[in-house]
């Protein structure tokens, strides 16, 4: 009945997606058109109204849609008749969907073959890249003191967060917290909020944090901290949904709590995935802190605002190398560690 349902909602966004695109491109609406709100939400509900009935009458034939596929139970799909791709109405239903969104993006994004081989542009372009292969190794001093500034901000954020994402991937996990009424409720709440935080980009969280506690690396620290937080959470959460029943319901029949469950059942079966990702969010980090940088975060993405501003190629691709050898070294390093502990 669940997997029905989770079906029919696809189906039906999935079907208005498409007949939106369609009356668009039908129809060219003006932009003034397009930017009226009233105008749009009637044409969207139409739209959407339109697949609910499609889908129903799909249903009514036993039409296997692209839902339907998606969301149908495990035992069901191991009986099911197996058809071609291309002689199954999923399988056009699938096709029309990738390549109308294909299609779309091409005109949002403006792709162009012109632009992209405009004589001019790529001269400009190769201007850029011969200074940023000729670095001005002048300001390494300073270059190198901005990195590991960028370094210890990415260490620091990221130790800070990993207990905390610790604790809260337990309460966002749904085989653990999904039982009871309170639980799912508690579940939901912490998963809409993280959800929230994760929504917002760093560069946002930096520039709060930078009017917060002024320009400078604990800006940069705090924004970092609150973005991994809420990654960590989301991956270690997905970490624990995945783990195998067998050892919870073997801690189960002996009595114990829902603490003893956790602990003996679900840790043992996370602690790898859950050290090898936090390496690599380190190592997201580090990348990470030279963009916030940008807008008063600290450490080298300043310095790189800075000379980019005055046009200064030569230093940029100074800050850039450096750039390079610290992920290239994190990467390899990350490396060697999830190697070393599996």
């Amino acid at each position: 009945m669940r997997e029905n349902i989770k079906a029919s909602i696809f189906d039906i966004f999935s079907f208005g997606y498409l007949l939106t695109l369609a009356f668009v491109t039908c129809y060219r609406p003006t932009e003034e058109q397009l930017l009226n709100i009233e105008i749009g939400a009637i044409v969207t509900l139409i739209c959407f109204i339109v697949g609910w009935v499609l889908t129903f009458v799909l249903y009514k034939f036993n039409v296997k849609t692209l839902g339907l596929l998606i969301f149908e139970a495990a035992h069901k799909k191991a009986l099911g008749n197996k058809k071609s791709f291309l002689k199954s109405f999923w399988g056009w239903h699938l096709q029309v969907l990738f390549w109308a969104t294909f299609i779309v993006s091409i005109y949002v994004t403006e792709f162009s073959f012109d632009d992209l081989f405009y004589v001019k542009g790529l001269e400009g372009a190769q201007r850029i890249f011969v200074s940023l292969i000729t670095p001005n190794f002048a300001i390494l001093p300073q270059g190198l003191m901005a990195i590991f500034e960028t370094v210890f901000m990415a260490f620091m954020s990221t130790v800070i967060a990993v207990p905390i994402a610790f604790v809260l991937s337990f309460v966002c996990a749904k085989n653990v917290m999904g039982k009871t009424m309170i639980g799912f409720s508690v579940y939901s709440v912490i998963r809409i909020f993280n959800n929230i935080v994760r929504s917002i980009e760093p560069l946002i969280w930096a520039i709060i944090f930078s009017v917060w506690v002024g320009i400078g690396p604990f800006a940069g620290m705090l924004a970092l901290m609150i973005t991994s937080v809420a990654s960590l959470t989301k991956q270690y959460s997905e970490f624990i949904e995945g783990v195998s029943e067998g050892p919870i319901e073997g801690i189960q029949s002996t009595g114990a709590n829902s603490l003893q469950v956790i602990w003996y059942a679900i840790v043992p079966q996370i602690v790898l995935p859950y050290i090898s990702y936090t390496i690599y969010r380190w190592d997201i980090n580090v990348r990470m802190a030279t963009i916030i940088g940008l807008v008063g975060g600290g450490g080298i993405g300043t310095m790189l605002m800075n000379y980019q501003g005055q046009a200064l190629w030569h230093e940029v691709g100074t800050l850039a190398l450096l750039i390079v050898i610290v992920v290239w070294a994190m990467d390899t390093a990350s490396a060697y560690i999830r190697e070393a502990i599996k």
